[in-house]
C-alpha cells in the first residue's frame, strides 16, 4: 500500500513536471532554443495567481485564465524582446541571454513582492480526498493529473490538425522555406511561446496548491527537473515530455520514501546521465542527420 500511495505522490508531482515540460519541448522543437526563464515564468504566474485570489477576491476558475492570458503575454513579450534579436546568433549568446532574463524576473519579484515566502491559499480540491478500496487518493491528485493528460493530447492534436499547428511543424522542420511558403514565422513563434507560458502558468496554480509557499526563486527546480523531463523522454517531442515528466516524478517520489529525501535529485539527475549515455536522443528521440 505503501508503494501505491508513494507511486500516486509521484504521478502528481510528476503531472505537474510534464505541463512544464510540455513549453520546454514546443520552444525547442520549433526555434531550437532552450528557454532557461521558464521556470521564472511559473514563479510569476504563482504571484499573479496569489494576488488575483488573496487582493482581488477571484475565485480559482476566474484567476487561472487571467493568469493563463497574463503568462502567454510575458511569454510573447520575452520571446519578441529578448531572443528574437539572437535567433541567428551562436546558441550561447542565446544561452546568456535566457539566464540573464531569469535573473531580472527573480530580482524583479524580490523587489515587488520582497524575498519573504508567502502562503498560498488551500482550496476544497487541495484538501479533500477520496477512499479506492483501502487507498486514500487526494482530489488534487486525480485533478492534476487529469488535467496533464487532456492538455497533452489537446496540445498534439492542436499541433498536428490545425492550420497554426501545421505552421509550426513547418517552421520546425524548415524556417527559411516555411517564410517562402507564405507562413508568418514570427506570429508562429511568439504563438508557441504564448501556448508554452500559458501551460506554465497552469502547472504553477497546481504546483502552488500541492506546495501552498511562493517566493522568488520557486520556479528554479521545478523548471530544472521539468526540462531534465523534457530532455529524457526527447526534447521536441510531446509525448515524450509527458512520458518524462511522468518517470522523473515517479524516481523522485519513491527515492524519498525509500533511499533518502537528500538524494532524490541526484538519482534524479543520475537517471538522466544514463539515458543521455544509452539513448543521446532520448527516450523517443530519433537521430537526424544534417547536410553540411
Amino acid at each position: 500500500m505503501l508503494f501505491l500511495n508513494q507511486l500516486i505522490n509521484g504521478l502528481h508531482i510528476g503531472s505537474i513536471y510534464a505541463l512544464i515540460a510540455l513549453g520546454y519541448t514546443m520552444v525547442y522543437g520549433i526555434v531550437k532554443l532552450i528557454n532557461f526563464a521558464h521556470g521564472d515564468i511559473i514563479m510569476v504566474g504563482a504571484y499573479v495567481s496569489l494576488l488575483l485570489i488573496t487582493n482581488s477576491g477571484l475565485p480559482y476558475y476566474l484567476a487561472i485564465p487571467i493568469t493563463m492570458v497574463f503568462c502567454a503575454v510575458l511569454g510573447v513579450l520575452i520571446e519578441r524582446l529578448a531572443y528574437k534579436p539572437l535567433r541567428s546568433a551562436p546558441r550561447i549568446s542565446a544561452l546568456i541571454t535566457a539566464i540573464g532574463v531569469s535573473m531580472f524576473l527573480q530580482n524583479l519579484a524580490q523587489l515587488i513582492f520582497s524575498a519573504t515566502p508567502k502562503p498560498y491559499p488551500s482550496t476544497v480540491i487541495s484538501t479533500r480526498s477520496l477512499s479506492l478500496g483501502g487507498l486514500t487518493v487526494n482530489l488534487l491528485t486525480l485533478v492534476t493529473l487529469g488535467v496533464s493528460i487532456v492538455l497533452m493530447f489537446g496540445l498534439s492534436a492542436f499541433v498536428r490538425f490545425t492550420k497554426t499547428g501545421k505552421a509550426m511543424r513547418a517552421v520546425s522542420e524548415d524556417m527559411g522555406a516555411s517564410q517562402l511558403m507564405g507562413i508568418n514565422v514570427n506570429n508562429t513563434i511568439s504563438i508557441t511561446f504564448a501556448i508554452g507560458s500559458a501551460l506554465a502558468a497552469i502547472g504553477a496554480v497546481l504546483y502552488c496548491m500541492a506546495y501552498p509557499l511562493v517566493s522568488p526563486t520557486m520556479g528554479s527546480l521545478p523548471g530544472l527537473k521539468a526540462f531534465i523531463a523534457a530532455v529524457f523522454g526527447g526534447i521536441g517531442i510531446l509525448p515524450g515530455a509527458m512520458i518524462g515528466g511522468f518517470v522523473m516524478g515517479i524516481a523522485e517520489s519513491l527515492t524519498k520514501s525509500y533511499i533518502s529525501s537528500q538524494m532524490s535529485d541526484a538519482v534524479v539527475y543520475g537517471i538522466l546521465i544514463i539515458m543521455l549515455l544509452v539513448k543521446p536522443t532520448g527516450l523517443l528521440g530519433k537521430r537526424a542527420s544534417e547536410k553540411v
